[in-house]
């Protein structure tokens, strides 16, 4: 699902708060794909696609948006920045 939610905000089907949310509610899921990648890191996301890329084949490409976070440092909760924005917190503390 997460590799799939990062096609769906790449195409502007909705905002990352409004996927979330759809698959929460309509898969009765406890986090939506990009809480629960920037939970587990974008990063780690990103590699387990390339070996399921490798092996399985294209069904598991990485979004282009995916690699584009990752390349700019956005990572996720780790590095206070991924899908959402968690900078302020890290402050807060």
């Amino acid at each position: 699902v997460g590799n799939e939610a990062f096609y769906m905000l790449q195409e502007g089907v909705g905002t990352a708060e409004e996927i979330d949310k759809a698959i929460k509610l309509g898969l009765n899921y406890p986090m939506g794909p990009f809480e629960l990648g920037d939970l587990v890191g974008l990063d780690t996301r990103l590699n387990n696609l390339k070996y399921l890329h490798e092996k399985l084949g294209e069904k598991y490409r990485p979004s282009p948006l995916l690699e584009q976070y990752v390349k700019a440092g956005r990572l996720g909760r780790k590095t206070g920045r991924g899908v959402y924005d968690y900078r302020e917190s890290f402050t807060a503390k």
